[in-house]
């Protein structure tokens, strides 16, 4: 990649120009003004070799490369069906192939497939008969531009900038071990990531996931209580297995998670934990163990096979929702209540980062942080006793009962654990007792 590089405290110009590397010092001080004015020579010299029109003679007189392009200008040609001509280096698709299958063993099956359905889709189609070495920023920077003007899934019109991101590690990723073997310059090095949306997370509240629970179909009803009261991801659950169900110890312990139709390793080291089951968990899988005790499988189809997140999903879930005029959300969002339901209820945070399998409570703080109360009075009363008493604004009155029937403000929590706790406990009535 063209930059701006320092020698002996002066500035030199580095880029590639028909497959050479090219240096050229000047005699500027390394200044943050001379760096800015080198950049903007640079960009136009990467302008004009991309476009075809760059003279080397034109940009530096005296040099002796000047000798060498002389009569020379870049041309844009079709990339050849071999190694490139001026880097020896091979095509990209060949290149992205022998990585892809260098790195097969070490990815997870899920990662694989993405990274696979990238390069076929994305990748390739636009880089593919490229020399790695002659893939400059500028080529970059328009695949891009380009892919960013594709259909998004489901109602986007465009691609989301995750999924642009995603696109474009895979292509920095396979670059940069291309320049570590062939010895050039990553061109994709300071390419800056897109801006990402923060996206809030949807739990359900107690009243409505009780209302789920009460409505689903009976065998799918431990399913449910198991799921929204675990904290378990999609595949952890589907995965789980009789064998990793310790009702001596009140444990359920996530080893393996299911992933396309197959039983892989949890997502992280992290993910490997015990949960901890609440007497409504513990009733439920009782109840389950009746139903399908001599399967494999706890949660299963009367076949014995795990059950299918796309059919649950768009059978089972979806028209639930609709059916009880819930707004529609994905399933994962059962994690999501189950986390705020374990802070609403005053649980320290340690423990419930722990039984989400995440590694610590950044996470947790990052995407729970508005459900997690004061770990001591929980509701600001403290700091509100203390400048009430020495800030009085006269005519405005004090209210303190707004947000009391709200079950996860911070004036609630503490009414709230209470209830929590005796609402949990009634899950287990019914059908699941």
């Amino acid at each position: 990649m063209a930059s701006v590089n320092a020698r002996g405290g002066q500035l030199f110009f580095d880029f590639r120009h028909q497959g050479l590397r090219c240096r050229e010092q000047t005699p500027l001080d390394d200044t943050p003004a001379n760096r800015k004015r080198m950049q903007k020579v640079l960009d136009k010299i990467e302008q004009a070799i991309v476009s075809g029109t760059f003279d080397y003679a034109e940009f530096f007189p005296g040099s002796k490369f000047a000798n060498k392009f002389t009569g020379h200008t870049s041309q844009v040609t079709a990339p050849s069906s071999d190694s490139s001509p001026h880097t020896g280096t091979p095509l990209f698709r060949e290149f992205v192939e022998n990585g892809f299958a260098e790195s097969l063993p070490a990815w997870r099956r899920s990662h694989a497939a993405t990274v696979r359905s990238t390069i076929d889709r994305h990748v390739v189609p636009f880089f593919g008969d490229m020399a790695v070495g002659d893939i400059r920023k500028a080529d970059i920077l328009r695949f891009r531009a380009e892919i960013a003007q594709r259909q998004g899934r489901g109602d986007n019109a465009t691609m989301s900038a995750k999924t642009i991101n995603r696109i474009m590690q895979i292509l920095s990723q396979t670059l940069a071990e291309a320049a570590e073997r062939y010895d050039f310059i990553n061109p994709a090095e300071r390419i800056k990531r897109l801006k990402q949306r923060h996206v809030d997370i949807h739990p359900l509240s107690l009243a409505e996931t009780r209302q789920i629970i009460e409505t689903v179909r009976p065998d799918y009803r431990p399913y449910l209580i198991v799921r929204f009261l675990t904290g378990m991801r999609t595949g952890e659950i589907h995965g789980l297995k009789w064998r990793y169900v310790d009702f001596d110890h009140r444990q359920i312990l996530v080893r393996e998670t299911l992933v396309r139709g197959r039983v892989e390793y949890t997502k992280t080291d992290g993910s490997q934990r015990e949960i901890a089951m609440s007497q409504p968990v513990y009733n439920a899988l009782l109840e389950q163990r009746r139903r399908t005790g001599e399967q494999e499988y706890v949660f299963c189809t009367t076949a014995g096979t795990p059950i299918d997140n796309d059919n649950f999903t768009n059978r089972i879930w979806y028209p639930l929702l609709r059916h009880l005029g819930l707004e529609k959300r994905r399933p994962y969002q059962t994690r999501h209540t189950c986390a705020t339901l374990w802070l609403a209820s005053g649980e320290n945070p340690e423990w419930v980062a722990r039984q989400l399998g995440h590694l610590n409570t950044l996470m947790l703080f990052r995407t729970y942080s508005r459900f997690i109360p004061n770990l001591t009075r929980q509701d600001g009363t403290a700091f509100d006793s203390l400048v009430s008493n020495v800030i009085q604004v006269s005519g405005l009155a004090n209210d303190t009962t707004a947000n009391q029937h709200d079950p996860l403000s911070p004036v609630a929590t503490e009414r709230t654990s209470e209830l929590s706790r005796s609402a949990l406990t009634s899950l287990s009535s019914g059908e699941c007792s």
